[in-house]
C-alpha cells in the first residue's frame, strides 16, 4: 500500500476515473513508458500488483491484477485476488523476478491515500513507487514506472480508513486500469514483433554491448 502521493511533474497524468478521456490517456501514457524505456524492445514487461484483499482500500492492485490476468493470460503478472503481493510476500516476489528474468520491465500498480478532493484520481508517473511508507513498512522500491490510484483520505488512522473506503470506487478504478495496461500491452507487443532482434545476442540500449540470452543462475 502506497499511502503518499508524490507531486506531480510534467512526466505524470492524473486524471478521475469519470472523466471520459481517462482510459485513452493511461492506454497512451503506458505505452510510451514502455516504449521509452524500452526503445529496443527486448524486455518483458511485468506487472506488479500491490495490496491485499483484506482491506477494501488496499485491493486497487488485486482487482487489477486479477482482470489483467483474465485480459492478459499469457502477460507476467504478480499480485492477484488469488495470490496477492504484499508487504510479506513483495521482497520474495521481487527476487524471483530479478533472479528468473533480469531485464525486467516492471509496472507496478498500486493504491494511495490523499487529499479529499484527490479522492477518485489515477496517476500514471516515471520511476518506482515505496510501498507501506506511511505505514511505517520498509518495503523496496518498485517498478520502471508506475500506477497509483487515490482511494481514500490519508493522514489520520490510515488502518481504518483503508477497512472503510469505498469498494465502487476501487473497483471504477481497477476496471480503467486494467483496460488502459492491456490495450498499452497488446500495442507493445505488436510492436515488439515488428523490431528486428539479432539471434546472438541483445544490445544493450544505453552500452551498445551484448546481452546473453540465457538467464542467470540464481
Amino acid at each position: 500500500m502506497q499511502l503518499k502521493v508524490n507531486p506531480l511533474n510534467e512526466d505524470a497524468i492524473s486524471l478521475h476515473y469519470d472523466d471520459p478521456l481517462c482510459f485513452n490517456r493511461i492506454h497512451q501514457t503506458v505505452y510510451r513508458n514502455l516504449v521509452e524505456t524500452d526503445p529496443l524492445a527486448i524486455r518483458e514487461p511485468v506487472y506488479v500488483c500491490i495490496g491485499t484483499d483484506r482491506a477494501t482500500g488496499d485491493c486497487l492492485g488485486p482487482l487489477v491484477g486479477h482482470r489483467l490476468s483474465q485480459m492478459l493470460p499469457a502477460a507476467l503478472i504478480y499480485g492477484t485476488l488469488e495470490k496477492p503481493a504484499h508487504a510479506v510476500n513483495l521482497s520474495d516476489m521481487l527476487d524471483e523476478i530479478a533472479c528468473n528474468m533480469p531485464q525486467a520491465l516492471i509496472i507496478a500498480i498500486d493504491a494511495c491515500l490523499g487529499k479529499v478532493d484527490r479522492i477518485g484520481f489515477i496517476n500514471v508517473k516515471k520511476g518506482s513507487l515505496l510501498p507501506g511508507t506511511a505505514l511505517k513498512k520498509e518495503l523496496p522500491a518498485v517498478g520502471d514506472f508506475h500506477i497509483s490510484g487515490v482511494v481514500n483520505v490519508g493522514g489520520l488512522l490510515d488502518h481504518l480508513v483503508l477497512q472503510n473506503t469505498r469498494l465502487y470506487v476501487v473497483y471504477r478504478m481497477a476496471e480503467l486500469i486494467a483496460e488502459g495496461l492491456t490495450a498499452a500491452h497488446l500495442q507493445y507487443m505488436r510492436r515488439r514483433e515488428r523490431v528486428a532482434v539479432r539471434p546472438t545476442g541483445l544490445l544493450h540500449p544505453h552500452s551498445g554491448s551484448e546481452l546473453p540470452l540465457d538467464p542467470p543462475r540464481c
